[in-house]
């Protein structure tokens, strides 16, 4: 599930949350706003049984993925649109 909340100027803080469960065991989210960094923007366990991490973003197009610690990729289908090489949010 991905959040947004408006923040000054242009700037939007994006929550991207996952069951805590689905996966099992560490999970990244990397993308353009990252360098495609693993482990830079880890999902961190919460009391409500996700787990979520956020970012400070620009206006602009914004791709990204998940990445779990077994090497596995996926995308997030609550993203404004995935396509063949990443989930996609529009800010």
């Amino acid at each position: 599930m991905i959040k947004r909340s408006r923040l000054f100027g242009e700037k939007t803080r994006v929550t991207f949350s996952l069951p805590a469960a689905e996966p099992a065991g560490e999970v990244s989210v990397v993308g353009t706003f990252n360098d495609w960094t693993p482990g830079e923007h880890r999902l961190v366990a919460r009391r409500n049984g996700t787990r979520s991490v956020s970012v400070t973003l620009p206006p602009g197009e914004h791709r990204f993925r998940y990445l779990a610690s077994d090497g596995v990729w996926f995308d997030d289908q609550s993203a404004d649109r995935v396509d063949e090489n990443a989930s996609v949010i529009q800010l």
